[in-house]
């Protein structure tokens, strides 16, 4: 009896062992058979704002290169980098000894040719009496040599006297305009020698703060030209009225207008946005150091709004604005506004080319049928969504609209409050498939590396 008894323990404990297998194996397959782990969101409302991201620096809005007219070596230095100057304040002064001496010397010239400009007009008075003298003489002699009183010798004397007058008269007349002209060309040159010394002074074009001052005094600086535009002495920049010079790539151009508001990040101004509005957009594209493998990028200026930042605006230190000229910014241009609309997540939307798959969206029962008609290509890739339902994943065609960095339209396809699937992106944008079953996770045990 005791042996038996051992026999049937040994065998209810096989049994047992045996029936737990089966419950773990099915447990196992219960697991399996639910499908793959995915994270869902709510359909919502949102204001969406779509928004073209760009670098640049900041540069002051009126930059004024200061460049002398006239070449010489630099003799006074009235201001200091960083100095706020008011128009018509002077700046800097170039060695006139030389335009002193040219000035002087076309001066000179001047009365010189107003001289002989009046000589020539006294030479006319006295052309015109010498004509009138032998008009007289050959008005009598011609008529004597009527009455034959004189001889024919007498008469062509006469008649010579007169044309020799005459041509006096009007060569006076000749060399008079000759002279006045030379008076206005000297007076043109007496001009431009006064223009040269008064430039020797060189004057503040407008108000603002010295910036880039690069030369000292005793150095030698030339002179604008057709050919050159000169040594750059300085800058005078006005730093009340800031903008952004950003480079905007050929892709986002076309979506910038005019007046589009901006924010603005600083790099010297850590978790602080600055307001802006887009003043200009170039016309043509920026071809300065670009290459073949490079993206075409326009200049695009945005002025900053004093009122984003006036609360950083020093008024008793000699430069008030918080800002330098060349900081480094980074822009976000709203292009597009949309309120109050439908959104989902960016990742949860995608592109699905197979047909295969747009046919069991409508119809299930098409993946089990057999056909010999080619597929037509589809011409227009269209975006979808997968919807949890009870556990299953349904593939729903959608209709978007505007995007920002995280989340983007719908404008047809969903109601608000429908669960759709967005995680893993991977399963979303390949792998899952429409009436595949899924579990819904927390998506932090999504990348979660523990097993």
């Amino acid at each position: 009896m005791a042996k038996k008894s051992g026999k049937k323990i040994i065998l209810y404990s096989v049994i047992a062992v045996v029936i737990l297998i089966l419950i773990i194996l099915v447990i196992n397959k219960a697991k399996k058979n639910d499908g793959k782990k995915v994270a869902i969101e709510k359909v919502e409302k949102r204001t969406i704002i779509e928004t073209v991201s760009a670098n640049g620096t900041i540069q002051p809005t009126l930059n004024v290169k200061i460049s002398p007219y006239i070449s010489g070596e630099v003799v006074g230095l009235y201001v200091k980098e960083g100095e706020y100057v008011k128009t018509g304040q002077k700046l800097a002064k170039i060695d006139p000894k030389i335009y002193l001496a040219t000035y002087k010397q076309t001066k000179a010239s001047l009365e010189t040719s107003q001289a002989q400009a009046a000589n020539a007009k006294a030479r006319i008075a006295q052309a015109e009496a010498n004509l009138m003298k032998a008009k007289l003489n050959f008005e009598r002699s011609k008529k004597l040599w009527k009455k034959q009183v004189i001889s024919d010798s007498d008469y062509d004397n006469a008649l010579s006297s007169y044309e020799v007058a005459k041509a006096d008269v009007t060569a006076a007349k000749e060399t008079y305009k000759a002279n006045l002209y030379q008076v206005k060309s000297v007076k043109a040159q007496l001009d431009q020698a006064s223009e040269n010394l008064s430039r020797t002074t060189i004057y503040s074009p407008n108000s603002g703060n010295i910036a880039n001052l690069s030369v000292e005094v005793g150095e030698r600086v030339t002179g604008a030209s057709q050919f050159s535009s000169g040594t750059e002495i300085m800058k005078v920049a006005d730093l009340n009225n800031m903008e952004v010079d950003v480079q905007v790539n050929e892709n986002d151009i076309v979506q910038v207008t005019l007046n589009d508001t901006a924010l603005i990040e600083v790099d010297s101004y850590f978790n602080r946005e600055f307001k802006g509005i887009v003043t200009e957009i170039s016309t043509a594209a920026n071809t300065s150091g670009v290459s073949a493998d490079q993206i075409t990028n326009f200049n695009v200026k945005i002025k900053m709004l004093k009122s984003s930042y006036k609360d950083l605006i020093r008024y008793n230190q000699p430069i008030p604005s918080p800002f330098r000229p060349g900081m480094t910014a980074t822009v976000e241009i709203q292009t597009k506004r949309a309120d109050n609309v439908l959104s989902v997540p960016i990742q949860a939307v995608t592109t699905r080319k197979d047909s295969a798959a747009l046919a069991n969206l409508r119809n299930p029962r098409l993946k089990k049928q057999k056909t010999n008609k080619k597929l037509e290509p589809i011409k227009k890739t269209q975006e979808y969504v997968f919807v949890y339902e009870k556990g299953i994943a349904k593939l729903q065609k959608v209709t978007t609209g505007i995007q920002n960095n995280t989340y983007i339209q719908i404008k047809s396809g969903l109601k608000a409050g429908q669960e759709i699937i967005t995680a893993p992106y991977l399963a979303v944008s390949k792998t899952l498939k429409n009436n595949d079953k899924v579990t819904v996770v927390p998506i932090k045990e999504l990348f979660s590396t523990k097993k």
